[in-house]
This record gives C-alpha cells, sequence and structure tokens, in this order.
C-alpha cells in the first residue's frame, strides 16, 4: 500500500487546474473512452502483479505478521488499560513502548525494501509510457469526483475546465489519466495482495 500514496503524491500535480502540460496525450495511441477505461485497469492489475510478486519475493511474510500481531495485541491491551483507568497496567506496558516502537520501525523498514525495485519501473511506465498511449481523460463518472477541499487539483472535469476550451476535457465528469488509474489500482490492490497473500491484514 505504500507504492499507492507515493504513486499519488508524484502524480497529482501532473493534473493541477494551473498546469499546461497535463498528463496525457492529444494524439493517444489508444483511442475511445472503453478502450482507455478498461486499459487502464489492466495496466492497475499488472503493476500491483508485479508490486506483489516482488513483496512476496523480497519480506519474509511471517515475520511480518508476526510483528505486527505483537505490536497490535500491545496497542490493544493498553487501549483497554487506558479505558478502565487501570494505572498499573498503563504503567507496566509502557515499558515495552520503546521495544513495541522498534518493532514498528523494522515493519516500516520491511515494507520499504520492495520499493527500491518497484519504484523506478513505475514512474518509467507512468511518465514515460502512459502518456503516449492515453488521453487527458480515459475514463467517465457518473457523479462529480471533486469531494477534497480547495481547487488544489480535480478527479473529474468540472463545467469551468469545460470553458477553458483546452481540449482536456470533452464533458462534465470525465475523468484525468492519473485519477481513474490511482482509483483503480486501490481498487484491486487489496484484492490482489490477498490473493498473493502479501497483505498486511493478520486474517
Amino acid at each position: 500500500m505504500e507504492n499507492l500514496v507515493l504513486e499519488f503524491i508524484n502524480s497529482i500535480f501532473l493534473q493541477l487546474p494551473t498546469s499546461s502540460t497535463p498528463l496525457g496525450s492529444a494524439n493517444p495511441w489508444i483511442k475511445g473512452i472503453i478502450g482507455s477505461t478498461f486499459g487502464i485497469v489492466g495496466i492497475a492489475i499488472v503493476l500491483n502483479l508485479f508490486n506483489a510478486v516482488i513483496r512476496k519475493k523480497m519480506i519474509d511474510q511471517e515475520k511480518i505478521k508476526r510483528l505486527l500481531k505483537e505490536v497490535r495485541s500491545w496497542q490493544k491491551e493498553r487501549m483497554q488499560a487506558f479505558r478502565s483507568k487501570d494505572q498499573e497496567k498503563i504503567d507496566e506496558l509502557g515499558k515495552k513502548s520503546a521495544y513495541m516502537n522498534k518493532m514498528n520501525m523494522e515493519v516500516m523498514q520491511l515494507n520499504m525494501k520492495p520499493m527500491m525495485i518497484t519504484f523506478a519501473p513505475f514512474l518509467l511506465i507512468f511518465y514515460l509510457l502512459l502518456p503516449h498511449m492515453f488521453s487527458y481523460t480515459v475514463a467517465l463518472s457518473p457523479i462529480p469526483l471533486d469531494i477534497i477541499p480547495g481547487n488544489f487539483f480535480h478527479l473529474t472535469c468540472t463545467t469551468d475546465d469545460l470553458k477553458k476550451q483546452d481540449h482536456i476535457c470533452n464533458q462534465e465528469n470525465e475523468m484525468y489519466l492519473w485519477s481513474w488509474y490511482f482509483l483503480s489500482s486501490v481498487a484491486v490492490s487489496g484484492i490482489i495482495m490477498r490473493v498473493t497473500k502479501t497483505s498486511m491484514s493478520l486474517d
């Protein structure tokens, strides 16, 4: 999941309302909203599978689950102690804080290892390949998705975007390339991680 956050951060600046070079092409290789919509979903699946395979090869899944189970068990026990105002238990559990922080840090380091391999290919694909393959907008939402406050960036085209006549948005609620990829990736990542048994879940 850490890759998704970094992918999102590294892509939003390309689709700022004030950007003169949004992600996408005026003459893409793949034309048509249907082909683009499913094409992006397919690419999101492939990249998430690649990430899952790398995680499976580089991370000891049993070790990370054992660490997570111990940390979460301690957090749950500590929360119960706070709720019951059991000061003796709070103090006892507090002595383990440094050890638990160390284990949390180890979990983070284990999760960061695959990024050394996956981050560079993602950048090459997302910034050098996809903008030539697809148009600026690649999907159509039935409702507006600009729920984030402010005017920092948009997920879907607005009526104001249509008035610009810059040929980026063709109709209201069209979804930008980066936003549809991001939502598609979020949608498939959980399923792929469960199927490949690389999920952070303890189930």
